[in-house]
C-alpha cells in the first residue's frame, strides 16, 4: 500500500501559452490512473499556483464566450471537485494587488468541499519537498 505524491507548480501567467492549463489537465488526469494500480495503491496531487501562476487563478474569466475555450477558472473547479489541495501563494497575490475576493477559492454551486488555500510560500516550499515527482509548468 503505497501512495505516490505529484506537485504541480505553475509559475507561467494564462496568456500566450497552455502549460498552466496543462498542469490542470495532468493534476485531473493523475486521478485517473487507479485501473493501473496493485490494491491499496494511490496516487494523490497537489496543485500550487506561484509567481505570475497566481493570475491563473482570477475568477469570472470569460474564456468559453469569447474565445470559445474552457477557462482555466473552470479546470481549477474540476481540481477542487477531486478533493485535490489547490494552494496559491500570499505573497504573490499580495505582488499583483489581488486579494482571495478576486480569485476562485471553490466550486460549491457543483458540490466540491475542497476550498482553495492561500498560503505563504514557506508552506508551499514543504509542499514541494513532501512529493516523489515534482512538475513546473
Amino acid at each position: 500500500m503505497a501512495t505516490t505524491k505529484l506537485g504541480f507548480i505553475v509559475q507561467r501567467p494564462p496568456y500566450k501559452s497552455e502549460n498552466p492549463k496543462l498542469a490542470l489537465t495532468h493534476a485531473i488526469a493523475s486521478q485517473s490512473v487507479e485501473i493501473y494500480l496493485n490494491d491499496g495503491d494511490m496516487v494523490t496531487a497537489d496543485l500550487a499556483f506561484i509567481g505570475d501562476g497566481v493570475l491563473n487563478c482570477i475568477k469570472n474569466q470569460k474564456a468559453m464566450e469569447n474565445y470559445g475555450l474552457t477557462s482555466t477558472e473552470s479546470h481549477i473547479k474540476s481540481t477542487l471537485m477531486l478533493d485535490l489541495s489547490v494552494f496559491v501563494c500570499r505573497e504573490d497575490l499580495d505582488k499583483f494587488g489581488l486579494s482571495e475576493d478576486d480569485i476562485v477559492m471553490d466550486a460549491e454551486e457543483f458540490g466540491a468541499e475542497v476550498k482553495v488555500k492561500v498560503v505563504p510560500f514557506s508552506e508551499i516550499n514543504k509542499m514541494m519537498e513532501e512529493v516523489n515527482h515534482l512538475l513546473f509548468f
